[in-house]
């Protein structure tokens, strides 16, 4: 993707407001792939839409903002922060409880944030 970014015209001029509608094209045919039952066609769209991961991280890598290591990093530190059950000392023995533990998780990091 650097190599296309340094290279490629297009891919240059490219920012995170114009790629939008692309986001949400590749983010709605994984939606038609999962819909469709076809793990080929999921498994390609999938592909699509972590392309457009990529793309985004590039971007803000040249730009100082962060890296897509960083993206990854905070996924992870963000599941587990999500599923303390898991993770954690708490305990779960339903999808309920689960749902709860995670919900709790995700109010306390929005009231956290600055």
């Amino acid at each position: 993707m650097r190599l296309l970014q340094r290279e490629c015209l297009w891919k240059r001029e490219q920012t995170h407001t114009s790629l939008i509608p692309y986001v949400r094209e590749e983010a709605e045919e994984v939606v038609e792939a999962i819909e469709s039952g076809d793990p080929a066609a999921l498994c390609d769209e999938l592909g699509d839409l972590l392309l457009q991961v990529v793309i985004h991280a590039v971007i803000a890598e040249e730009a100082g903002e962060f890296t897509l290591d960083d993206v990854a990093r905070g996924v992870i530190a963000k599941m587990e922060r999500r599923n303390p059950h898991v993770f954690g000392d708490a305990t779960a023995s339903t999808v309920a409880e689960v749902m709860e533990l995670w919900n709790a998780a995700k109010a306390a990091e929005k009231n956290a944030a600055p």
